[in-house]
């Protein structure tokens, strides 16, 4: 057969990539044919995220993978990472910048919702990790501070929706990116409308849920014209980067796996059939999001190499370039567990200077601060391995049964001495790869909804004999067995 092309863009926190997967009927090649900045854009009254340039950047992603494959471009999707939207009018025109999640508008307004109707009520109905940049407070934080925004809205769409709504003109929203808001049931995969009247929001401007791989019609002609592409469909793929990224978990059928989605956020738990909303898993902070092929990614989101990256970042700002490659060969020479962090402490989601929020925190308890760059991200990348340790034993209890294998995909595979430190922490085989897992996922769901593949099983079966997979071995359990007491006690 001839190959077919399929245009997966995939927006981080950090940069964007215009992916095309190559399908010869046997094999799936990734070609990242365009990768642009994802830089947030700060204005006098909020970060916000340069949502223009991201829309240029995907047609000339189109255009380009148009010029080189021709007519054999079949269909593009869009995923991006969660809780951020954008607010149209009835014109369908984008009324606001979309705010990024780090803005601090929301500061203060999650405790408060809670303390207004309960965190039970909340996580009842939505069965989602409590963190205070989910949209639900977004959206609270605009009719505060903007009265009058919301009446004027027609339609609240999530990021990957926004794109999608301009491609091909569908103003709807899909599943797996619309249950990260904390706005959804979980049991329905429909809006928890009484939930959102409790705590006094409209809900007018709510669009339609559909599931993953859902066509929403062909490229709207202006765009078409515009990019030279001719009877392309528009597919949603998992919208969330994270469900994407778990559709590609080349995991053999039946096997007890847990995933890692490593990336800026590392999004750690299991794919269950219906989600699992009680007190225990309230308190511990699990959430249950929507997943591909009618699942529920059961997970917790631990806040990833992020940390890594604001270090790099504040090293540059004073004068010190340094590659990720570097900063992970001097933690490599670093002494191991001089110094221990909890990864997911509020001080580390967005501090003016990392270093100094590392230091702060090393102050407080009684550790020494770190000093060198490789001091700093040896303890960056130990405390996360160690983070993922916890989790994995909180979802084994939950579960009531052992996890054999941890599958880690996404950009973080390839920092391999993470991935290392993450076999030896938790005691168990990691399997790393596919690095563009998140593209592969959104290609596979874009294949299934046009009959080329069977499903989601046959999907994971191509990811396997398509990429390159590493195994890491635990070593030297016990010094890691002694750190990870110590880091208990670091946890609140």
């Amino acid at each position: 057969m001839s190959s077919q092309v399929y245009i997966a863009f995939d927006l981080g926190a950090e940069s964007g990539r215009a992916v095309a997967g190559v399908y010869d009927g046997e094999r799936l090649e990734l070609r990242t044919l365009h990768r642009f900045p994802n830089t947030p854009l700060r204005l006098p009254d909020a970060l916000t995220w340069n949502v223009l340039r991201q829309y240029a950047e995907i047609l000339q992603g189109v255009s380009l993978t148009v010029r080189e494959y021709g007519e054999s471009v079949r269909s593009v999707g869009v995923d991006t990472w969660g809780v951020d939207f954008g607010l149209l009018d009835a014109r369908g025109t984008l009324l606001t910048n979309p705010v990024h999640y780090r803005d601090h508008r929301t500061d203060g307004i999650m405790e408060s919702v809670q303390a207004m109707v309960g965190a039970d009520t909340i996580y009842d109905a939505t069965g989602i990790q409590f963190m205070p940049i989910n949209t639900l407070y977004q959206v609270i934080a605009v009719q505060q501070q903007h009265p009058g925004l919301l009446e004027l809205a027609d339609r609240l769409l999530m990021m990957p929706d926004l794109f999608h709504y301009w491609l091909s003109g569908a103003k709807v929203c899909e599943r797996t990116i619309a249950s990260t808001s904390q706005m959804m049931d979980p049991r329905t995969g429909q809006w928890a409308i009484d939930l959102l009247r409790h705590v006094g929001l409209p809900t007018h401007f709510l669009p339609e849920i559909v599931p993953p791989g859902t066509p929403l019609g062909k490229l709207r002609r202006a765009v078409a014209e515009e990019t030279g592409a001719r009877d392309v469909e528009v597919i949603t793929p998992g919208s969330h980067d994270t469900a994407s990224a778990v559709a590609a978990v080349p995991a053999s059928l039946g096997s007890d796996f847990a995933y890692i989605s490593s990336g800026t956020w590392s999004l750690m738990g299991v794919e269950l059939p219906e989600p699992m909303i009680n007190a225990h898993t309230r308190t511990l902070n699990f959430t249950n999001e929507g997943g591909v092929n009618n699942t529920i990614r059961f997970l917790r989101n631990i806040m990833g190499l992020w940390l890594v990256q604001e270090c790099r970042r504040a090293y540059a700002r004073e004068g010190q370039e340094y590659s990720y490659e570097q900063l992970t060969q001097m933690a490599s020479e670093a002494p191991a567990f001089r110094s221990l962090i909890d990864p997911d402490r509020r001080d580390f989601l967005a501090p003016a200077n990392m270093l100094e929020a590392i230091r702060s925190c090393c102050a407080s308890t009684d550790q020494p601060l770190p000093e060198t760059p490789g001091q700093f991200v040896r303890c960056c990348l130990e405390s996360l391995a160690l983070k993922y340790r916890w989790v994995l034993e909180q979802l084994e209890s939950l579960l009531g049964k052992r996890l054999q294998v941890i599958h880690v995909v996404g950009g973080g595979t390839q920092n391999r001495l993470l991935c290392q430190f993450t076999a030896d922490a938790c005691n168990r085989t990691v399997i790393a790869g596919p690095v563009e897992a998140t593209a592969a996922g959104n290609v596979l769901l874009q294949m299934i909804a046009l009959g080329e593949l069977k499903g989601i099983t046959e999907g994971r079966d191509l990811v396997r004999r398509s990429s390159e997979i590493v195994e890491y071995t635990p070593q030297d359990t016990d010094a890691w067995d002694e750190a990870y007491g110590r880091f208990e006690a670091l946890l609140d």
